[in-house]
């Protein structure tokens, strides 16, 4: 109990200390943030040894970090349609695969589901879901497992067979295309 008591009081001094550094930075036009609460603080690594506003740029930050949303139709993985896996753009950790992308007609980036997903099992994915109210009415936050960036919410108005629609912002994304499977110079001589 007294180790709860000593992580709350590091959250609520953590979130004074980054709600004044959010007042006194202006935020770009083009980045219209959601909610600026902190919420539930991260229990991974990440706390107190990476400096997301350092590694990040401006709209990452804002977005992965402070729960924003980028402005529709804006982002650069929407018509993305090369062949790959979207990384989190914070650590790394593989997210989605460029086969389970569509186009929602949304204004975001649309996946059927979450890379590691085993029908409707996310045990072996690397995203969470958190509940979310933000937005006005009741709806499903997903996160990166790894290191607790947000990067969309959740929807149950998708595409058969998941009937799911992640909706993801490409700041929180990057992507790595598939390396073409080319034969080794050896295979090809024989």
């Amino acid at each position: 109990m007294s180790r709860f008591v000593a992580r709350l009081s590091v959250v609520v001094s953590q979130q004074a200390t980054v709600r004044s550094a959010v007042l006194r930075r202006r935020i770009p036009g083009f980045i219209r943030p959601v909610s600026t609460s902190q919420g539930l603080q991260s229990l991974t690594r990440y706390n107190e040894t990476t400096d997301w506003q350092k590694k990040l740029t401006p709209e990452q930050y804002v977005v992965t970090r402070e729960k924003g949303t980028e402005v529709p139709f804006s982002g650069i993985y929407l018509n993305h349609s090369e062949v790959g896996m979207y990384h989190c753009v914070c650590c790394d950790t593989p997210l989605f695969n460029s086969e389970a992308k569509y186009d929602s007609g949304t204004g975001w980036p649309a996946f059927k589901e979450a890379h590691g997903t085993w029908e409707r099992d996310e045990s072996h994915a690397s995203i969470i879901r958190r509940p979310d109210n933000s937005l006005g009415s009741a709806g499903t936050e997903v996160l990166c497992k790894n290191c607790d960036s947000h990067l969309g919410h959740v929807f149950e108005d998708g595409p058969d067979p998941t009937g799911q629609r992640f909706c993801i912002n490409s700041v929180a994304l990057t992507f790595k295309p598939r390396e073409n499977n080319k034969p080794d110079d050896k295979e090809e001589q024989n």
